[in-house]
């Protein structure tokens, strides 16, 4: 309809309306904005939110440590923190000095590290993971300086499984929003139990005094700008859809801090593995070709699970008449070689041999004597099904227990007084994690275990029926009740079962997230097929506390390790 046709009324209202629209522009711009147009009139760039969100990812200054630095008269803008957990990366061996981010303070990328320390020694390529057995923080108050964890992979760390998204080790999140506004509220940051609106108000104060200057992504825009999406000096690239805008100048604390969640989330959720480099050219791994090559399928038909996928893929690669084509090089660089890791870019007849007994499964469970003779049974698919190699569950595989019993003698996790539901639902403080309701809670089931007998991680044992801790509970239920609906399980019942229970992480470019298991005890992947014979015996002998019961299905010799490490490898790619 032209202007022209629009009654008298109609004009006289969209005069008002313009009016009031060109008012609240200098309003906007009074209080700091740039003026722009409504938020809906310009569409924005798909994709932008997750260079935004890259920006706030790799921020320092939205640690309580900065916030204590502004506080003693130290400039938004300058970011000279100062913090010591970030003047040196931890790993294996010795330290990698200086980090990336010496000088300033926590940032999300301190634990999630990329090519930040590619060149550096002892350094290398990451899946947004770090080097440590458990993660460095902040130092505070209550005196801890490492997670009881090992930082998990970001990258397809989104995927949901068939009862949704359950994320950290213990599946505290059920959503990736939550995980990101807990981390920036959280420990990790610097922030005790109790101080969630500092952190809030902190990051809001960030934000708004922003100008620019400090970006480590080199946009030299204010957040003030580049959350406004319509400002014409903004990039094309850069230009954030409507839904992920804010008018920073006149938004609440809370407003400014849930934008910033909402596209520091889009950034993460971004991160897959199996993409395209910068020239289009595909990232694949060596058991991606090999199943190509061969015209074997690449993943599960619709309405098909992963483990129904994996039991048709093992079909297929044990069939008589299968003649495979082997992967010699990598297909998509002059070199044939990967960019990122020592190894050959290879699947030959020792991958294969390790993916027949990755696949295989034993005619019951537990294994049958002459089953457990012949070897060669890695029942890996029950918890690490193809292609996401997770079956987004919580397991326990005896982690926790070697770790303590390597501290406390061979029967101590056994034997240790864990608190039934009403005992520990009812005295909070003393068994339970800290948090915002209970900020002097001991944690003392989700500790590093030392010689302290007390200290110990039970991981979703901590959560399940948690009553401040509500949103996964739902999932977290099913999974303990084994999907059954209703469940005819009590909750007392069900804490039991989530003793030492962990999230099933995912197996894709293991080569850049080492060392490995929720606390980071092993170094290498011979050291994790090494324990799996291990307590997959000590499963079938029932001496393993609430061990998985698929543990008794592992049927590996000495022997078999080599090939299924070779296979794990073959997983790895040129993440980039």
């Amino acid at each position: 309809m032209s202007h022209a046709s629009i009654p008298n009324q109609s004009q006289t209202y969209l005069a008002l309306l313009f009016l009031i629209m060109f008012l609240s522009g200098l309003v906007a711009c009074s209080a700091g904005d740039n003026p722009s147009p409504p938020v809906a009139a310009a569409p924005g760039t798909p994709g932008a939110e997750e260079d935004v969100g890259e920006r706030l990812f790799l921020d320092t200054r939205f640690a309580q440590t900065f916030k204590v630095f502004m506080d003693n008269g130290g400039n938004v803008n300058t970011p000279n923190a100062d913090d010591s957990v970030v003047a040196t990366i931890e790993t294996l061996g010795a330290p990698i000095n200086p980090g990336p981010f010496k000088g300033m303070s926590m940032n999300c990328r301190t634990c999630h590290l990329v090519d930040d320390v590619l060149s550096s020694p002892g350094g290398g390529m990451r899946s947004y993971a770090d080097f440590a057995h458990q993660s460095p923080i902040p130092a505070r108050a209550d005196g801890n300086t490492h997670t009881p964890r090992n930082s998990p992979p970001l990258v397809n760390s989104s995927f949901s499984g068939p009862g949704g998204v359950l994320l950290h080790h213990d599946a505290e999140f059920n959503s990736m929003e939550d995980l990101v506004a807990g981390t920036y509220t959280g420990r990790n940051f610097g922030w005790l139990p109790g101080e969630k609106a500092q952190a809030i108000a902190h990051v809001a104060k960030v934000v708004r005094e922003d100008d620019g200057s400090f970006d480590l992504t080199d946009t030299g825009l204010s957040y003030r700008i580049l959350f406004t999406g319509t400002n014409p000096d903004i990039p094309e690239e850069l230009r954030l859809p409507p839904q992920f805008r804010a008018f920073i100048g006149t938004a609440t604390d809370q407003e400014i801090f849930d934008a910033v969640v909402k596209v520091v989330t889009a950034y993460v959720n971004g991160l897959r593995f199996s993409k395209s480099d910068d020239n289009g050219i595909p990232i694949r791994s060596p058991f991606d070709i090999f199943l190509a090559i061969n015209g074997l399928p690449q993943k599960p038909d619709p309405n098909e699970s992963s483990l129904s996928y994996s039991r048709r893929l093992r079909t297929f690669v044990n069939a008589p008449g299968f003649s495979p084509q082997f992967v010699t090089s990598n297909p998509n660089r002059p070199d044939g070689r990967f960019q990122f890791h020592s190894q050959t870019f290879e699947f030959g007849a020792t991958e294969l041999a390790g993916l027949r007994m990755f696949l295989s499964e034993p005619t019951t469970l537990p294994a049958s004597p002459a089953e457990l003779t012949a070897g060669k049974i890695g029942n890996c698919i029950a918890c690490h099904a193809a292609p996401n190699f997770t079956d987004f569950k919580l397991h326990n595989t005896g982690t926790t227990q070697k770790e303590y019993d390597g501290i406390h003698g061979t029967t101590a996790f056994g034997a240790l007084v864990i608190p039934n539901l009403v005992a520990r639902n009812g005295n909070y403080d003393a068994f339970l994690p800290a948090t915002e309701n209970h900020p002097n809670a001991s944690e003392r089931f989700r500790s590093i275990s030392t010689s302290d007998a007390t200290l110990v991680d039970l991981g979703v044992w901590n959560i399940f029926a948690n009553p401040d801790i509500p949103n996964p509970q739902a999932k977290i239920k099913a999974i303990l009740c084994d999907d059954q609906v209703p469940c005819a399980l009590s909750d007392s019942v069900l804490l039991d079962r989530a003793i030492a229970r962990f999230r099933t992480p995912g197996l894709r470019d293991l080569g850049h997230s080492a060392p490995y298991m929720h606390n980071g005890q092993f170094d290498t992947l011979d050291n994790i097929i090494d324990f799996y014979i291990e307590v997959s015996g000590q499963s079938r002998a029932g001496t393993l506390r609430n061990g998985d019961s698929q543990l008794r299905g592992i049927a590996l010799n000495p022997n078999d390790v080599a090939p299924l490490v070779a296979f794990l490898k073959s997983l790895n790619e040129d993440y980039q």
